[in-house]
Protein backbone atom coordinates (compact mmCIF):
# COMPACT_ATOMS: atom_id res chain seq x y z
CA UNK A 1 0.00 0.00 0.00
CA UNK A 2 1.40 3.47 -0.88
CA UNK A 3 2.80 5.38 2.09
CA UNK A 4 0.32 8.23 1.51
CA UNK A 5 -2.55 5.77 1.98
CA UNK A 6 -1.02 4.48 5.20
CA UNK A 7 -0.51 7.98 6.58
CA UNK A 8 -4.10 9.01 5.81
CA UNK A 9 -5.57 5.81 7.26
CA UNK A 10 -3.45 6.18 10.40
CA UNK A 11 -4.39 9.84 10.77
CA UNK A 12 -8.10 9.12 10.33
CA UNK A 13 -7.99 6.27 12.84
CA UNK A 14 -5.76 8.00 15.37
CA UNK A 15 -7.72 11.26 15.35
CA UNK A 16 -11.18 9.66 15.46
CA UNK A 17 -10.85 6.50 17.60
CA UNK A 18 -11.51 8.14 20.94
CA UNK A 19 -13.61 11.04 19.69
CA UNK A 20 -17.33 10.14 19.64
CA UNK A 21 -17.53 10.30 15.84
CA UNK A 22 -16.76 6.69 14.75
CA UNK A 23 -13.29 5.75 13.58
CA UNK A 24 -14.49 2.57 11.83
CA UNK A 25 -17.05 4.56 9.87
CA UNK A 26 -14.39 7.02 8.74
CA UNK A 27 -12.03 4.18 7.77
CA UNK A 28 -14.71 2.71 5.53
CA UNK A 29 -15.35 6.11 3.99
CA UNK A 30 -11.71 6.86 3.11
CA UNK A 31 -11.56 4.49 0.10
CA UNK A 32 -15.16 5.33 -0.82
CA UNK A 33 -14.55 9.07 -1.02
CA UNK A 34 -10.99 8.98 -2.36
CA UNK A 35 -11.57 6.23 -4.90
CA UNK A 36 -9.04 3.81 -3.38
CA UNK A 37 -9.44 0.05 -3.00
CA UNK A 38 -10.90 -0.88 0.39
CA UNK A 39 -7.99 -1.54 2.75
CA UNK A 40 -9.92 -4.37 4.39
CA UNK A 41 -10.83 -5.19 7.97
CA UNK A 42 -7.35 -6.45 8.89
CA UNK A 43 -5.73 -3.10 8.12
CA UNK A 44 -8.52 -1.34 10.01
CA UNK A 45 -7.68 -3.44 13.06
CA UNK A 46 -3.94 -2.77 12.62
CA UNK A 47 -4.45 0.98 13.00
CA UNK A 48 -6.74 0.28 15.96
CA UNK A 49 -3.83 -1.50 17.64
CA UNK A 50 -1.79 1.69 17.34
CA UNK A 51 -4.48 3.58 19.22
CA UNK A 52 -4.49 0.81 21.85
CA UNK A 53 -0.91 1.64 22.78
CA UNK A 54 -1.75 5.35 22.76
CA UNK A 55 -4.56 5.01 25.30
CA UNK A 56 -2.42 2.73 27.47
CA UNK A 57 0.32 5.36 27.42
CA UNK A 58 -2.07 8.23 28.21
CA UNK A 59 -3.86 6.34 31.00
CA UNK A 60 -0.71 4.63 32.26
CA UNK A 61 -1.64 5.30 35.91
CA UNK A 62 -4.95 3.41 35.52
CA UNK A 63 -3.23 0.58 33.65
CA UNK A 64 -0.54 0.36 36.33
CA UNK A 65 -3.18 0.38 39.08
CA UNK A 66 -4.98 -2.55 37.44
CA UNK A 67 -1.76 -4.54 37.10
CA UNK A 68 -0.93 -3.88 40.77
CA UNK A 69 -4.47 -4.88 41.72
CA UNK A 70 -4.18 -8.17 39.87
CA UNK A 71 -0.83 -8.84 41.53
CA UNK A 72 -2.20 -8.16 45.00
CA UNK A 73 -5.24 -10.34 44.30
CA UNK A 74 -2.97 -13.24 43.42
CA UNK A 75 -1.34 -12.72 46.81
CA UNK A 76 -4.71 -12.82 48.54
CA UNK A 77 -5.16 -9.06 49.03
CA UNK A 78 -7.86 -6.71 47.76
CA UNK A 79 -7.11 -3.52 45.84
CA UNK A 80 -9.13 -0.78 44.05
CA UNK A 81 -7.18 -1.52 40.86
CA UNK A 82 -8.67 -5.01 40.77
CA UNK A 83 -12.18 -3.55 40.88
CA UNK A 84 -11.42 -1.39 37.84
CA UNK A 85 -9.97 -4.41 36.05
CA UNK A 86 -13.11 -6.43 36.76
CA UNK A 87 -15.24 -3.57 35.43
CA UNK A 88 -13.40 -3.83 32.12
CA UNK A 89 -13.82 -7.61 32.04
CA UNK A 90 -17.56 -7.43 32.73
CA UNK A 91 -18.05 -4.55 30.29
CA UNK A 92 -16.21 -6.37 27.51
CA UNK A 93 -17.93 -9.76 27.65
CA UNK A 94 -21.07 -8.66 25.70
CA UNK A 95 -19.12 -7.17 22.75
CA UNK A 96 -16.78 -10.18 22.56
CA UNK A 97 -19.77 -12.53 22.23
CA UNK A 98 -21.54 -10.27 19.71
CA UNK A 99 -18.34 -9.62 17.75
CA UNK A 100 -17.48 -13.31 17.50
CA UNK A 101 -20.97 -14.13 16.24
CA UNK A 102 -20.89 -11.41 13.58
CA UNK A 103 -17.34 -12.34 12.51
CA UNK A 104 -18.26 -16.03 12.29
CA UNK A 105 -21.21 -15.34 9.99
CA UNK A 106 -19.39 -12.70 7.94
CA UNK A 107 -21.82 -9.96 8.91
CA UNK A 108 -19.07 -7.43 9.67
CA UNK A 109 -18.16 -6.94 6.01
CA UNK A 110 -21.83 -6.77 4.98
CA UNK A 111 -22.40 -3.66 7.10
CA UNK A 112 -19.53 -1.65 5.53
CA UNK A 113 -21.82 0.49 3.37
CA UNK A 114 -22.28 4.26 3.14
CA UNK A 115 -25.99 4.02 3.85
CA UNK A 116 -25.47 2.09 7.10
CA UNK A 117 -22.70 4.46 8.19
CA UNK A 118 -24.81 7.51 7.36
CA UNK A 119 -27.83 6.44 9.41
CA UNK A 120 -25.67 5.27 12.32
CA UNK A 121 -23.62 8.49 12.32
CA UNK A 122 -26.74 10.65 12.31
CA UNK A 123 -28.93 8.63 14.68
CA UNK A 124 -26.38 7.90 17.38
CA UNK A 125 -25.04 11.44 17.14
CA UNK A 126 -28.50 12.74 18.07
CA UNK A 127 -28.68 10.17 20.88
CA UNK A 128 -25.37 11.46 22.28
CA UNK A 129 -26.79 14.99 22.25
CA UNK A 130 -29.89 13.84 24.16
CA UNK A 131 -27.80 11.96 26.73
CA UNK A 132 -25.53 14.96 27.23
CA UNK A 133 -28.56 17.21 27.78
CA UNK A 134 -30.50 15.03 30.23
CA UNK A 135 -27.62 13.27 31.98
CA UNK A 136 -26.48 14.67 35.31
CA UNK A 137 -22.77 15.26 35.96
CA UNK A 138 -22.43 13.86 39.47
CA UNK A 139 -20.84 10.43 39.10
CA UNK A 140 -17.27 9.36 38.55
CA UNK A 141 -15.66 5.99 37.80
CA UNK A 142 -15.35 5.37 41.55
CA UNK A 143 -19.16 5.51 41.79
CA UNK A 144 -19.82 2.84 39.16
CA UNK A 145 -21.63 -0.37 40.04
CA UNK A 146 -21.58 -3.62 38.09
CA UNK A 147 -25.09 -2.98 36.72
CA UNK A 148 -23.84 0.33 35.31
CA UNK A 149 -20.90 -1.42 33.69
CA UNK A 150 -23.15 -4.09 32.16
CA UNK A 151 -25.35 -1.32 30.71
CA UNK A 152 -22.34 0.41 29.14
CA UNK A 153 -21.01 -2.96 27.93
CA UNK A 154 -24.28 -3.82 26.22
CA UNK A 155 -24.30 -0.39 24.58
CA UNK A 156 -20.80 -1.11 23.26
CA UNK A 157 -22.21 -4.00 21.21
CA UNK A 158 -24.10 -1.49 19.07
CA UNK A 159 -20.73 -0.08 17.99
CA UNK A 160 -20.21 -3.16 15.83
CA UNK A 161 -22.41 -1.28 13.35
CA UNK A 162 -20.02 0.98 11.37
CA UNK A 163 -20.72 4.63 12.00
CA UNK A 164 -22.05 4.12 15.54
CA UNK A 165 -18.72 4.94 17.25
CA UNK A 166 -17.58 2.68 20.08
CA UNK A 167 -16.42 5.65 22.12
CA UNK A 168 -19.55 7.59 21.21
CA UNK A 169 -22.04 4.93 22.29
CA UNK A 170 -20.20 4.11 25.52
CA UNK A 171 -19.95 7.83 26.39
CA UNK A 172 -23.65 8.13 25.58
CA UNK A 173 -24.49 5.30 27.96
CA UNK A 174 -22.21 6.76 30.62
CA UNK A 175 -23.85 10.19 30.32
CA UNK A 176 -27.31 8.62 30.59
CA UNK A 177 -26.33 7.22 34.00
CA UNK A 178 -25.01 10.61 35.12
CA UNK A 179 -21.24 10.30 34.72
CA UNK A 180 -19.17 13.47 34.43
CA UNK A 181 -17.93 14.07 30.88
CA UNK A 182 -14.20 13.54 31.52
CA UNK A 183 -14.91 10.35 33.47
CA UNK A 184 -17.29 9.10 30.78
CA UNK A 185 -14.50 9.59 28.23
CA UNK A 186 -11.88 8.04 30.51
CA UNK A 187 -13.94 4.91 31.18
CA UNK A 188 -14.78 4.65 27.47
CA UNK A 189 -11.07 4.72 26.63
CA UNK A 190 -10.24 2.13 29.30
CA UNK A 191 -13.02 -0.10 27.99
CA UNK A 192 -11.41 0.04 24.54
CA UNK A 193 -8.31 -1.77 25.80
CA UNK A 194 -9.66 -5.34 26.05
CA UNK A 195 -11.91 -4.83 23.02
CA UNK A 196 -9.02 -3.78 20.76
CA UNK A 197 -6.76 -6.49 22.21
CA UNK A 198 -9.37 -9.12 21.29
CA UNK A 199 -9.91 -7.74 17.77
CA UNK A 200 -6.18 -7.17 17.26
CA UNK A 201 -5.34 -10.72 18.27
CA UNK A 202 -7.82 -12.23 15.80
CA UNK A 203 -6.69 -9.93 12.99
CA UNK A 204 -3.01 -10.38 13.85
CA UNK A 205 -3.36 -14.13 13.50
CA UNK A 206 -5.01 -13.65 10.10
CA UNK A 207 -2.22 -11.32 8.92
CA UNK A 208 0.47 -13.70 10.16
CA UNK A 209 -1.16 -16.72 8.54
CA UNK A 210 -1.48 -14.87 5.24
CA UNK A 211 2.31 -14.89 4.86
CA UNK A 212 2.01 -11.54 3.08
CA UNK A 213 5.21 -9.72 4.09
CA UNK A 214 4.04 -6.45 2.51
CA UNK A 215 0.76 -6.54 4.42
CA UNK A 216 2.62 -7.23 7.65
CA UNK A 217 4.99 -4.29 7.07
CA UNK A 218 2.10 -1.98 6.13
CA UNK A 219 0.21 -2.98 9.28
CA UNK A 220 3.25 -2.26 11.45
CA UNK A 221 3.84 1.20 9.92
CA UNK A 222 0.15 2.14 10.08
CA UNK A 223 -0.07 1.10 13.73
CA UNK A 224 2.93 3.24 14.64
CA UNK A 225 1.54 6.30 12.89
CA UNK A 226 -1.93 5.91 14.43
CA UNK A 227 -0.27 5.77 17.87
CA UNK A 228 1.09 9.29 17.39
CA UNK A 229 -2.13 10.76 16.01
CA UNK A 230 -4.21 9.12 18.78
CA UNK A 231 -2.09 10.62 21.57
CA UNK A 232 -2.68 14.09 20.15
CA UNK A 233 -6.44 13.52 19.80
CA UNK A 234 -6.83 12.12 23.32
CA UNK A 235 -5.04 15.06 24.92
CA UNK A 236 -7.14 17.60 23.01
CA UNK A 237 -10.45 15.84 23.73
CA UNK A 238 -9.81 15.49 27.46
CA UNK A 239 -8.80 19.15 27.71
CA UNK A 240 -12.03 20.13 25.92
CA UNK A 241 -14.36 17.95 28.03
CA UNK A 242 -13.03 19.44 31.27
CA UNK A 243 -14.71 22.73 30.39
CA UNK A 244 -17.31 22.07 27.66
CA UNK A 245 -19.90 19.62 26.31
CA UNK A 246 -20.13 17.06 23.49
CA UNK A 247 -22.05 19.53 21.29
CA UNK A 248 -19.26 20.10 18.68
CA UNK A 249 -19.02 16.34 18.10
CA UNK A 250 -22.82 16.10 17.80
CA UNK A 251 -22.91 18.91 15.21
CA UNK A 252 -20.12 17.22 13.23
CA UNK A 253 -21.94 13.88 13.30
CA UNK A 254 -25.23 15.35 12.17
CA UNK A 255 -23.56 17.20 9.30
CA UNK A 256 -21.56 14.16 8.23
CA UNK A 257 -24.56 11.85 8.54
CA UNK A 258 -26.75 14.08 6.39
CA UNK A 259 -23.99 14.36 3.78
CA UNK A 260 -23.42 10.59 3.64
CA UNK A 261 -27.12 9.84 3.33
CA UNK A 262 -27.44 12.40 0.54
CA UNK A 263 -24.60 10.67 -1.32
CA UNK A 264 -25.97 7.18 -0.57
CA UNK A 265 -29.41 8.07 -1.90
CA UNK A 266 -28.00 9.81 -4.99
CA UNK A 267 -28.97 13.33 -3.97
CA UNK A 268 -25.40 14.61 -4.42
Amino acid sequence: MPILHLVILAAVQGLTEFLPISSSGHLVLVPELLGWPDQGLDMDVAVHVGTLFAVMAYLYSDVAAMLVGIGRFLKGRSDPGLRLFMFLVVGTIPVVIAGYALHHYGAMEMMRSMMVIGWATLGFGILLWIADLVGMTVRRIDHLRYLDVIFIGLAQCIALIPGTSRSGITMTAARFIGMERPDAARFSMLLSIPTIIAAGTLSGIDIYKSGDVTLQADAFVAAGLSFIFALIAIALMMAWLKRASFLPFVIYRIGLGVFLLAVAYGLL
